[in-house]
């Protein structure tokens, strides 16, 4: 927002297009978190006066702002929120947002003697402005005034910045650069008091006499007014030359604290916590921890630099080498380098531990001391360093987290991660300059994801570059996209490279822990369980949480949820180095076996509680069957299932990699059931070709018949009812020639599900018989029932529910013979969906929410939207608007949660239709943006017939003509000829 308004994200700059565009997306970013009501957005477009159509163009920008932000890498962070919108960034991706807080903090700093830490954070907040705000989108109404209120602050920055540089001596840069800043602002009394300070100190008393009265001149003249106090007292001490005017002593004590680091960028959040110590009425240990390269030095000095002016007493400093277990420092050698930095001579220093302990306490207590060690390896190296109570605090840095300290002492820790995206560019933009950075966006952006947020790596990388002024940056994020990415992060003639930071965490870990490390990085997921560590590691489960557990106390790995833990990206390519050298080379294939026998074992047990019916295949490991933490009922295999689901596909993939192509078909087959319940059908698609891919490769038919009938599902459920139908056609053909009739059955079944999707009713109603006829020929009852429910639900499609009834019934009373709750909530929703044709809402309801029931009972989200939209639907007929808004937007969120695209678009048409005016637009315009990525004519027909009636009610005939027109010829593409019947009377 600090000049042009951009919006930049993984995939490089969003592309804007006009001026109200980067005024709507301006003003949410400065209110990021915050949602912000139509008639405010409204306001800040177009000010007192707005267009008759200032709602509906308010949406149109930002439908396609959306499209903007999605394509440069930020899909789904402008969401609808009643009563407007809300930009879900964190605020410190926003420059506005990192401005204020650095300048809050800088102000802070000046005003608590932090001198240089304050010019260190106000330099960096004002070097964050490329101009202007909102230079190229000029807000009207409040937008103006927030507009305003930035340059005000962005002055007030400046101001407080040469404070604190005349504070640190700096008055000859300041005498050259503060006309500039007068010439912009040249009644501003404070500025013109700091370039009076600065002359005066330069030995230019007169002139700084003379910069008084200029300003006195020009404030008669234009405002009629005289100079403050302030000013007044600045004028009368230069007259009397004051010895105030001139720079006081230095602080004293001792001042051990190395240089902090340059360019420091970000932690906000942890600066602000140890801010917040300083106000504890007891002082804590502070420990701050994090694996290597994340920047606990960096932080914990330029903390400690920031805050120096309040411990006046001694600023000391102790590197303890912790990292390195051949060359630590011993605790008694520690206390003696403590002893003399506190001047104490070497005879003078006891000769036990115990004793130079008391008098370092001793020495401290009263005092007003900031102690840095750095590198601590563990307890019992922070114990003898501890203060007594007083004034004086100690900061400790460690790779462990130090948990058993606080049993001990109050102690306040501060654990690093990684840098989020915002702050990993931010930190190249500093190191690099912004010119440089913005000429090439993507490829910083890229860059910054490439080195994980892990600050030494982006330190790395923006030093390559510094070091080759010409060099693109394109072309160092190829040379890290390619092999070999630990060799791109160094830099010549210096050994502190990731890979040599990374190996001084490695070398002390314990043998099982270390074997665990390197096992564990190999699995292809983004997170992964103690358990499947263990399993890795052929040992029992509780030896597998002992060394998650000790890796994450190291920070070698990270808590990402209960018993599940994930790697650094940088820290995985480590351990697969560490497993490629240290592992013998026969052990890389038992693991890759160990893992697929993992996953069959714990998939085949989910399924058996998720659905006991699936019970095709039962797998057999290689190896003996390992532990696995899934629960024996339904609630607990989801929730399992659920954790690994992002893991699934990449493990079915490196089963088929590491020539388990069995495995692959089998574990594609058993996950069946929890897609089926949990939705994610994009990503089952791409499961399915695995699955298919390996079953082909096998030479078995009935394997390769039943992964082309689950990939025909997949294809359906993604409404890609074409490729259906195609797979569908293979399938059949591969069971016919295996001679499976229960295959047959299944697959025509699924076939004439895509022939009543596509409204091709004749073609579907034929399909449905033959399934019926092949799962009765088979003796297939559960499969016979599942036909005769489709046949039914076919029939409520066309509009034939009395005929829908008997099929129905049969497949009704066949599920609860079977056992088979999930079927008979499905047949309850399409009962409901009859009665609800034939015009008997209470049969309609009572069916829908016995579905919705069961439905939630068994977790089953696809069946849970389905009952929610089917009751919406009948509350819609009844003329009860609220409640069927209420069910659409339960709808709604659960299609969202689970990446439903097609059915996000269907609850928004829904959603539409039970509210009126423009809050009903805002729906229908989304839903036909969604729908553009899962195109259905029928559906869309919806919408626009629906946008027509809007239109109509808000006494828009001609929109509305037109929107009913496209409605209609969408309705005859479809072969729905009496739903353009039927709109086409509208238009009549």
């Amino acid at each position: 927002m600090l000049g042009p308004v951009e919006a930049i994200g993984p995939g490089g700059p969003a592309t804007l297009h006009g001026t109200r565009q980067r005024v709507v997306l301006g003003v949410l970013a400065l209110h990021a978190g915050t949602v912000l009501p139509i008639p405010r957005l409204v306001d800040v477009l177009w000010g007192e006066d707005p267009p008759r159509t200032a709602v509906k163009t308010l949406h149109s920008h930002v439908a396609r702002l959306r499209q903007a932000l999605e394509g440069c890498g930020f899909p789904g962070v402008l969401v609808t929120r009643e009563p407007g919108y809300l930009l879900t960034v964190p605020p410190v991706a926003v420059d506005a947002y990192r401005f204020e807080q650095q300048v809050r903090a800088g102000a802070a700093d000046l005003a608590a003697g932090a001198v240089e830490r304050a010019a260190t954070t106000l330099r960096a907040a004002v070097t964050l402005w490329r101009g202007d705000a909102f230079a190229d989108a000029v807000p009207a109404g409040w937008g103006r005034r927030e507009v305003d209120r930035l340059h005000e602050l962005r002055l007030g920055a400046v101001e407080d910045l040469w404070d604190a540089e005349l504070r640190l001596g700096h008055h000859e840069q300041a005498v050259h650069e503060l006309p500039r800043l007068l010439a912009a602002a040249p009644t501003r009394e404070r500025l013109t008091g700091l370039h009076m300070l600065a002359l005066y100190r330069c030995g230019r008393h007169t002139d700084a006499l003379d910069a008084f009265q200029r300003l006195r001149r020009r404030l008669a003249d234009e405002l009629g007014v005289d100079p403050g106090p302030e000013l007044l007292a600045r004028h009368t001490a230069i007259l009397r030359r004051d010895p105030a005017l001139d720079l006081g002593p230095a602080a004293t004590g001792p001042s051990q604290l190395p240089a902090g680091v340059g360019h420091f960028t970000g932690r906000e959040a942890e600066l602000a916590a140890l801010d917040a110590v300083l106000d504890e009425p007891e002082r804590p240990v502070v420990v701050v921890s994090g694996a290597a390269g994340m920047g606990k030095t960096a932080l914990a000095l330029h903390w400690a630099h920031r805050v120096a002016a309040r411990f006046p007493d001694g600023r000391l400093f102790l590197d303890l080498r912790g990292e390195d277990p051949a060359d630590p420092l011993p605790g008694a050698r520690a206390l003696t380098h403590l002893l003399r930095g506190l001047d104490v001579p070497d005879e003078n220093i006891p000769g036990d531990q115990a004793g130079r302990a008391a008098l370092y306490r001793s020495l401290l207590h009263g005092r007003r001391c900031l102690v840095v060690v750095d590198n601590v390896a563990g307890l019992e190296d922070v114990l003898p360093l501890i203060p007594g109570t007083g004034p004086a605090l100690l900061v400790v840095t460690s790779r462990q987290h130090l948990a058993a300290l606080s049993t001990r002492h109050a102690v306040r820790p501060v654990a690093l991660d990684a840098f989020g995206h915002a702050e990993s560019v931010a930190l190249l933009d500093r190191v690099l300059g912004a010119e440089r950075v913005r000429r090439e966006r993507g490829p910083a952006a890229r860059v910054a994801r490439l080195c994980g947020g892990m600050p030494l790596a982006l330190r790395i990388a923006a030093a390559r570059l510094v070091g080759a002024p010409k060099r693109p940056i394109a072309e160092l994020a190829a040379e890290l996209a390619g092999a070999g990415r630990l060799e791109t992060l160094a830099v010549e003639g210096d050994s502190r490279t990731v890979r040599a930071v990374l190996a001084t965490a490695y070398r002390p870990l314990a043998a099982a822990q270390a074997r665990f490390f390197r096992r564990a990085a190999l699995g292809p997921g983004a997170t992964f369980s103690a358990a499947l560590g263990a399993a890795l590691c052929g040992v029992p489960g509780t030896d597998g949480d002992r060394a998650a557990a000790g890796l994450a106390a190291a920070h070698l790995v990270t808590a990402a949820g209960p018993g599940r833990f994930r790697f650094h990206d940088l820290i995985r390519e480590f351990a697969r180095q560490c497993a490629r050298a240290d592992e013998p080379p026969a052990a890389h294939a038992e693991i890759a076996d160990r893992l697929v026998d993992w996953y069959l074992v714990a998939v085949a047990a989910a399924n058996r509680a998720i659905d006991p019916n699936r019970d095709l295949v039962t797998p057999v490991p290689r190896f003996a069957a390992p532990e696995v933490p899934v629960g024996a009922d339904r609630h607990g295999a989801l929730t399992f299932l659920t954790a690994e689901r992002d893991n699934l596909l990449p493990v079915v993939r490196f089963a088929r990699e590491h020539g388990r192509a069995e495995a692959a078909w089998q574990l594609t087959y058993l996950l069946t059931s929890f897609y089926d319940t949990a939705g994610h059908w994009h990503t089952r698609v791409e499961l399915c070709r695995e699955g298919a891919a390996a079953a082909t490769g096998l030479g078995d038919p009935l394997a390769e018949a039943e992964m082309l009938r689950a990939l025909g599902v997949a294809y359906f459920m993604t409404r890609r009812l074409p490729e259906a139908l195609e797979t569908n056609a293979a399938a059949l053909r591969t069971a016919q020639a295996a001679g499976d009739v229960q295959g047959e059955g299944h697959i025509h079944n699924n076939t004439a599900n895509a022939y009543a999707e596509l409204r091709r009713f004749d073609e579907a109603i034929a399909a449905h018989r033959l399934a019926v006829a092949r799962n009765a020929a088979a003796g297939n009852d559960l499969g016979h029932a599942l036909s005769q429910r489709n046949l039914g639900h076919t029939y409520v499609r066309m509009g034939r529910a009395s005929e829908s009834l008997a099929p129905l019934t049969a497949a009704l009373t066949t599920f609860r013979a079977l056992g088979n709750a999930r079927l008979e909530a499905a047949t309850l929703d399409t009962l409901g969906e009859a009665h609800l044709q034939r015009g008997d809402h209470h049969a309609a309801l009572a069916h829908l929410g016995r579905a919705l029931a069961v439905s939630r009972l068994l977790g089953d989200r696809w069946l849970e939207w389905e009952a929610l939209l089917d009751a919406g639907r009948v509350h819609l007929d009844r003329g009860d608007f609220a409640t069927a808004a209420d069910f659409f937007g339960q709808a709604l969120d659960i299609s969202r949660d689970v990446g439903d695209r097609h059915g996000e678009a269907a609850a928004l048409e829904h959603l539409g239709r039970a509210r009126l005016g423009e809050v009903a637009r805002e729906h229908l315009d989304r839903g036909l943006a969604v729908r553009a990525t899962v195109p259905d004519g029928y559906e869309q027909a919806h919408l626009h017939r629906d946008l027509g009636d809007l239109e109509a009610r808000l006494g828009r005939p001609a929109d509305a003509a037109r929107q009913w027109a496209t409605a209609a010829a969408l309705y005859t593409q479809a072969n729905a000829t009496a739903e353009a019947g039927e709109v086409a009377k509208r238009q009549a």
